[in-house]
């Protein structure tokens, strides 16, 4: 995981604050009384909708000693909410992404096992995915459930699936369902230059059994009960998230209540820098309330931050960042603001990566009040086939020019804010958010939408910015 230099047009504060991550965080478990309201009728399904939907996990895992391996069984339940019958579904093993199939000797890092509700097939797109037969077809509306044991080992190496001395990360460790829609089957490979990750909002329910000497934040509401001797068990509630994500180890802790009601809960490795881990928390408390006022009222009730010294970057899970901080904080901010951008206004993050990482570093900049009124000068087009709504595949082709996502394509929105007024580009996304609240953005709806908020013909401005 690495992080990119603040663009020229940042002030020195700003710099000294920017650790812009190339793979990022989200939310976590919110009550009824918090979510938005839903609508009175239900969009009629169509062929084309995306599914499956409506997706329930109940996960109990237990670890070893020092959180190194985790073992249980993870059950899913969800809905066809396509026209079509839905006669298969597909399992996104994201933690084997680096190690693929592994090795005899070095095995991948996600198994699972004992599949019950359909028939296994073999993993594919380098073991990050299985194909489930249902035993039966799944017809428009219908539901069930898949089962299976999970075995997790956490790879020797400091990233979001990692490890930093005794700390553990577990990011995308946790197998999920893929997304089928009008495009088919999502089984993009996986990136580590950025994210592969595509997922519907979804309840999670999880039992995490562990030594007591190790904190667990994990996304959700959280709460502990006593265990077996010497072990404590971590409960977490999570509602209408796109995925989940823990981390265990002997981390420090703190909690902050923001003026908004939010509980921020921090954890930090004992050698990470005292300023940096005051700065997260003040700032992360601050942005958490700010963005709410901007974007919608944050819905999850708690996000954690974890913060050691040597992590690369930063990385955005629902209700969980992962910090890698200095002395001058950390990319707190820009994750913060991944949990309207991804979390709850999600998109296909391998598909359309700018959807989350500009509007994040547009949030981000418009939190340090950075000058971009020249910004656009600094952008440097590579070639013709540069665009800021570029694929992945593309970007994980062209690693040197991913930056753009986060330099131009914030760049982009500031001047958009620009030509169309301040206040109409707050109304623009705070009615964005909440007409793709929990649900799905593109590139075309935010076109539309942009469109409908002015009189004035965007089209030469999605061509200049090479918003395609």
């Amino acid at each position: 995981m690495s992080s990119l230099r603040a663009p020229a047009w940042c002030s020195r504060a700003a710099r000294r604050l920017l650790v812009v991550p190339l793979t990022l965080l989200v939310a976590a478990g919110a009550t009824a009384a918090d979510a938005v309201p839903e609508p009175a009728v239900a969009p009629t399904p169509k062929a084309a909708a995306a599914t499956p939907d409506g997706l329930r996990y109940n996960v109990s895992l237990r670890s070893d000693a020092d959180g190194s391996r985790w073992t249980g069984r993870q059950r899913v339940s969800f809905r066809n909410a396509s026209d079509r019958p839905l006669r298969e579904a597909y399992i996104r093993l994201w933690g084997n992404g680096d190690d693929q199939c592994g090795t005899p000797s070095r095995p991948s890092p996600i198994k699972i096992s004992d599949v019950r509700g359909g028939t296994a097939g073999r993993p594919t797109v380098n073991c990050t995915a299985l194909r489930i037969t249902l035993p039966r077809p799944l017809a428009r509306g219908e539901r069930t459930a898949l089962s299976f044991d999970v075995s997790i080992t956490v790879p020797r190496r400091n990233d979001r699936f990692g490890r930093e001395g005794a700390f553990r990360f577990l990011g995308n460790a946790l197998p999920v369902l893929a997304v089928h829609d009008a495009k088919g089957w999502h089984l993009d490979p996986y990136v580590s230059t950025g994210e592969s990750f595509y997922a519907l909002a979804s309840d999670f329910r999880v039992r995490i059994d562990h030594p007591s000497a190790l904190k667990v934040p994990a996304t959700g509401r959280t709460w502990t009960r006593h265990g077996t001797p010497g072990r404590t068990v971590t409960h977490s509630v999570a509602h209408r998230v796109r995925d989940f994500a823990w981390a265990a180890g002997p981390f420090r802790t703190a909690t902050d209540i923001s003026p908004g009601g939010v509980r921020v809960k921090s954890y930090w490795a004992p050698n990470t820098p005292a300023a940096g881990v005051r700065l997260n928390r003040k700032d992360g408390v601050a942005a958490i309330d700010r963005f709410g006022k901007e974007f919608g009222h944050y819905p999850y009730g708690e996000i954690d931050f974890v913060m050691t010294k040597d992590f690369g970057g930063g990385m955005e899970y629902p209700g969980l960042v992962i910090l890698g901080t200095t002395e001058e904080g950390s990319a707190v901010v820009h994750e913060v603001a991944h949990q309207w951008w991804y979390g709850i206004v999600g998109n296909d993050e391998y598909g359309a990566p700018w959807l989350d990482e500009s509007f994040a570093q547009y949030a981000n900049a418009r939190f340090y009040g950075w000058d971009t009124r020249e910004c656009w000068s600094d952008v440097d087009w590579p070639s013709q086939d540069t665009a800021l709504t570029n694929s992945m595949a593309y970007w994980a082709k062209h690693p040197g020019e991913y930056h753009l996502v986060y330099t131009a394509g914030s760049c982009a929105l500031a001047r958009l804010e620009r030509t169309i007024g301040a206040d109409t580009m707050a109304r623009l996304l705070k009615r964005y958010a909440r007409d793709h609240w929990y649900g799905l953005s593109t590139t075309a709806d935010f076109k539309k939408a942009a469109q409908s908020a002015t009189d004035n013909d965007l089209d030469p401005f999605w061509k200049q910015h090479r918003i395609r």
